[in-house]
Protein backbone atom coordinates (compact mmCIF):
# COMPACT_ATOMS: atom_id res chain seq x y z
CA UNK A 1 0.00 0.00 0.00
CA UNK A 2 1.49 3.33 -1.09
CA UNK A 3 1.37 6.18 1.42
CA UNK A 4 0.15 9.53 0.06
CA UNK A 5 1.12 12.88 1.63
CA UNK A 6 -1.64 15.25 2.44
CA UNK A 7 -1.00 18.58 0.62
CA UNK A 8 -2.23 20.52 3.70
CA UNK A 9 0.49 18.95 5.80
CA UNK A 10 3.30 19.95 3.44
CA UNK A 11 5.52 22.30 5.49
CA UNK A 12 7.59 23.62 2.58
CA UNK A 13 4.63 24.45 0.47
CA UNK A 14 4.76 28.29 1.08
CA UNK A 15 8.44 28.61 1.96
CA UNK A 16 9.14 30.84 -1.07
CA UNK A 17 6.38 33.26 -0.06
CA UNK A 18 7.65 33.43 3.51
CA UNK A 19 11.17 34.08 2.27
CA UNK A 20 10.05 37.00 0.11
CA UNK A 21 7.99 38.49 2.98
CA UNK A 22 10.93 38.18 5.39
CA UNK A 23 13.35 39.68 2.90
CA UNK A 24 11.00 42.63 2.29
CA UNK A 25 10.63 43.16 6.07
CA UNK A 26 14.41 43.13 6.59
CA UNK A 27 14.92 45.59 3.71
CA UNK A 28 12.29 47.88 5.20
CA UNK A 29 14.00 47.83 8.64
CA UNK A 30 17.42 48.52 7.07
CA UNK A 31 15.99 51.45 5.09
CA UNK A 32 14.36 52.89 8.21
CA UNK A 33 17.67 52.59 10.06
CA UNK A 34 19.54 54.46 7.33
CA UNK A 35 16.95 57.22 7.18
CA UNK A 36 16.80 57.69 10.93
CA UNK A 37 17.78 61.23 12.04
CA UNK A 38 18.15 62.73 15.45
CA UNK A 39 17.83 66.48 16.01
CA UNK A 40 19.33 68.42 18.92
CA UNK A 41 16.99 70.20 21.22
CA UNK A 42 16.58 73.86 20.28
CA UNK A 43 18.08 76.35 22.73
CA UNK A 44 15.93 79.29 23.66
CA UNK A 45 18.23 82.28 24.15
CA UNK A 46 17.30 85.02 26.50
CA UNK A 47 19.06 88.02 25.05
CA UNK A 48 19.75 90.80 27.52
CA UNK A 49 21.64 94.06 27.27
CA UNK A 50 23.52 95.17 30.32
CA UNK A 51 24.62 98.78 30.22
CA UNK A 52 26.40 99.70 33.39
CA UNK A 53 24.88 102.51 35.39
CA UNK A 54 28.22 104.17 35.92
CA UNK A 55 29.95 104.81 32.63
CA UNK A 56 33.65 104.23 32.75
CA UNK A 57 35.63 107.25 31.66
CA UNK A 58 39.09 106.60 30.40
CA UNK A 59 41.21 109.62 31.22
CA UNK A 60 44.25 109.77 28.93
CA UNK A 61 47.62 109.81 30.60
CA UNK A 62 49.24 113.23 30.54
CA UNK A 63 52.88 113.47 29.69
CA UNK A 64 55.03 114.40 32.66
CA UNK A 65 57.03 117.55 32.08
CA UNK A 66 60.68 116.97 32.82
CA UNK A 67 62.06 119.85 34.87
CA UNK A 68 65.69 120.82 34.21
CA UNK A 69 68.20 120.05 36.96
CA UNK A 70 68.98 122.87 39.39
CA UNK A 71 71.95 125.06 38.49
CA UNK A 72 75.25 124.24 40.14
CA UNK A 73 76.14 126.22 43.27
CA UNK A 74 78.19 129.36 42.69
CA UNK A 75 81.93 129.00 42.89
CA UNK A 76 83.72 130.12 46.00
CA UNK A 77 84.99 133.70 45.78
CA UNK A 78 88.64 134.20 45.11
CA UNK A 79 90.93 135.33 47.88
CA UNK A 80 90.73 139.11 48.19
CA UNK A 81 94.07 140.76 48.57
CA UNK A 82 94.17 143.70 50.94
CA UNK A 83 95.90 146.69 49.34
CA UNK A 84 97.80 149.01 51.55
CA UNK A 85 96.77 152.65 51.62
CA UNK A 86 100.12 153.81 50.32
CA UNK A 87 99.70 152.01 46.99
CA UNK A 88 97.74 153.77 44.29
CA UNK A 89 94.76 151.87 42.96
CA UNK A 90 93.38 152.63 39.54
CA UNK A 91 89.75 153.52 39.70
CA UNK A 92 87.39 152.14 37.12
CA UNK A 93 85.13 154.82 35.73
CA UNK A 94 81.63 153.62 34.89
CA UNK A 95 79.89 155.75 32.35
CA UNK A 96 76.25 156.54 32.84
CA UNK A 97 73.88 154.65 30.56
CA UNK A 98 70.98 157.06 31.07
CA UNK A 99 69.86 158.95 28.01
CA UNK A 100 69.45 162.68 28.02
CA UNK A 101 66.17 164.37 27.35
CA UNK A 102 67.54 165.85 24.12
CA UNK A 103 67.84 162.43 22.50
CA UNK A 104 65.04 161.42 20.19
CA UNK A 105 62.57 158.83 21.43
CA UNK A 106 62.04 155.93 19.06
CA UNK A 107 58.42 155.18 18.32
CA UNK A 108 57.49 151.51 18.63
CA UNK A 109 54.68 150.34 16.42
CA UNK A 110 51.89 148.28 17.89
CA UNK A 111 52.82 144.61 18.04
CA UNK A 112 50.16 142.34 16.62
CA UNK A 113 49.72 139.13 18.59
CA UNK A 114 48.27 136.34 16.50
CA UNK A 115 45.94 133.88 18.14
CA UNK A 116 47.42 130.41 18.16
CA UNK A 117 44.78 127.89 17.13
CA UNK A 118 45.79 124.93 19.25
CA UNK A 119 44.07 121.61 18.62
CA UNK A 120 43.23 120.98 22.26
CA UNK A 121 41.85 117.69 23.59
CA UNK A 122 40.25 117.79 27.05
CA UNK A 123 38.90 114.65 28.81
CA UNK A 124 35.17 114.48 29.51
CA UNK A 125 35.73 114.20 33.28
CA UNK A 126 37.62 117.51 33.63
CA UNK A 127 36.25 119.75 30.85
CA UNK A 128 34.59 123.00 31.91
CA UNK A 129 31.57 122.82 29.54
CA UNK A 130 30.73 119.22 28.62
CA UNK A 131 29.32 118.37 25.16
CA UNK A 132 25.53 118.70 25.06
CA UNK A 133 23.57 115.69 23.82
CA UNK A 134 20.47 116.67 21.78
CA UNK A 135 17.63 117.02 24.27
CA UNK A 136 19.85 118.08 27.20
CA UNK A 137 20.00 121.79 26.36
CA UNK A 138 17.76 122.79 29.28
CA UNK A 139 19.05 120.24 31.81
CA UNK A 140 20.60 121.55 35.02
CA UNK A 141 23.17 118.74 35.14
CA UNK A 142 24.27 118.31 31.53
CA UNK A 143 26.91 115.69 32.38
CA UNK A 144 24.35 113.36 34.00
CA UNK A 145 21.87 114.02 31.18
CA UNK A 146 24.58 113.14 28.64
CA UNK A 147 25.18 109.76 30.27
CA UNK A 148 21.45 108.97 30.49
CA UNK A 149 20.89 109.84 26.83
CA UNK A 150 23.84 107.64 25.84
CA UNK A 151 22.25 104.69 27.65
CA UNK A 152 18.89 105.30 25.94
CA UNK A 153 20.59 105.51 22.55
CA UNK A 154 22.36 102.17 23.07
CA UNK A 155 19.19 100.39 24.25
CA UNK A 156 17.21 101.78 21.32
CA UNK A 157 19.69 100.75 18.62
CA UNK A 158 21.02 97.54 20.23
CA UNK A 159 20.78 94.38 18.14
CA UNK A 160 22.50 91.13 19.10
CA UNK A 161 24.33 89.66 16.04
CA UNK A 162 22.69 86.38 14.96
CA UNK A 163 26.00 84.67 14.21
CA UNK A 164 27.23 85.54 17.71
CA UNK A 165 24.06 84.01 19.19
CA UNK A 166 24.54 80.78 17.23
CA UNK A 167 28.16 80.54 18.34
CA UNK A 168 27.30 81.46 21.93
CA UNK A 169 29.69 84.43 21.90
CA UNK A 170 29.24 87.04 24.62
CA UNK A 171 31.37 89.57 26.47
CA UNK A 172 32.14 93.24 27.01
CA UNK A 173 33.22 95.66 24.27
CA UNK A 174 35.03 98.83 25.34
CA UNK A 175 34.28 101.67 22.91
CA UNK A 176 36.29 104.90 22.72
CA UNK A 177 35.42 107.85 20.47
CA UNK A 178 36.01 111.60 20.22
CA UNK A 179 33.44 114.39 20.03
CA UNK A 180 35.02 116.77 17.52
CA UNK A 181 35.07 120.58 17.69
CA UNK A 182 32.09 120.71 15.32
CA UNK A 183 30.04 118.23 17.41
CA UNK A 184 30.49 115.23 15.09
CA UNK A 185 31.69 111.78 16.21
CA UNK A 186 35.10 110.58 15.05
CA UNK A 187 38.15 108.47 15.91
CA UNK A 188 36.03 105.46 16.96
CA UNK A 189 38.05 102.63 18.50
CA UNK A 190 36.92 99.45 20.23
CA UNK A 191 38.26 96.37 21.95
CA UNK A 192 36.19 93.23 22.55
CA UNK A 193 36.20 89.39 22.56
CA UNK A 194 34.73 88.96 19.05
CA UNK A 195 34.76 90.87 15.74
CA UNK A 196 30.98 90.52 15.33
CA UNK A 197 30.37 92.18 18.71
CA UNK A 198 32.87 94.93 17.84
CA UNK A 199 31.10 95.56 14.52
CA UNK A 200 27.73 95.91 16.30
CA UNK A 201 29.25 98.37 18.81
CA UNK A 202 30.70 100.38 15.90
CA UNK A 203 27.28 100.53 14.23
CA UNK A 204 25.62 101.82 17.43
CA UNK A 205 28.20 104.59 17.97
CA UNK A 206 28.09 105.67 14.31
CA UNK A 207 24.35 106.35 14.71
CA UNK A 208 24.97 108.96 17.44
CA UNK A 209 23.51 112.37 16.56
CA UNK A 210 25.57 115.55 16.13
CA UNK A 211 26.12 117.28 19.48
CA UNK A 212 27.00 120.72 20.78
CA UNK A 213 30.81 120.55 21.20
CA UNK A 214 32.50 120.83 24.57
CA UNK A 215 34.22 124.07 25.51
CA UNK A 216 37.30 124.90 27.56
CA UNK A 217 37.74 128.58 28.47
CA UNK A 218 35.04 129.48 25.99
CA UNK A 219 36.69 127.71 23.03
CA UNK A 220 35.43 124.53 21.34
CA UNK A 221 37.78 121.57 21.92
CA UNK A 222 37.89 117.84 21.19
CA UNK A 223 36.48 115.65 23.96
CA UNK A 224 37.38 111.91 24.14
CA UNK A 225 34.77 109.63 25.71
CA UNK A 226 34.63 105.89 26.50
CA UNK A 227 31.72 103.58 27.28
CA UNK A 228 31.42 99.78 27.81
CA UNK A 229 28.72 97.77 25.98
CA UNK A 230 28.04 94.29 27.43
CA UNK A 231 26.65 91.48 25.25
CA UNK A 232 25.18 88.70 27.39
CA UNK A 233 23.26 85.49 26.61
CA UNK A 234 21.16 84.02 29.42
Amino acid sequence: MELKKNPKADVGRNSGLYFVIGLALVMFLVWQGLEWKKYDESNDYDIALNVEDQLDEEVPMTEQIKTPPPPPPPAAPEVIEVVEDEEEVEETVIESTETSQEEEVMEVEDVEVEDIDEDLTVPFAVIEDVPVFPGCEGASNKKQCFQEMMQKHIRKNFRYPEIAQEMGVQGRVSVMFTIQKDGSIGNIRMRGPDKNLEAEAMRIIQKLPKMTPGKQRGRAVKVPFSIPITFKLQ
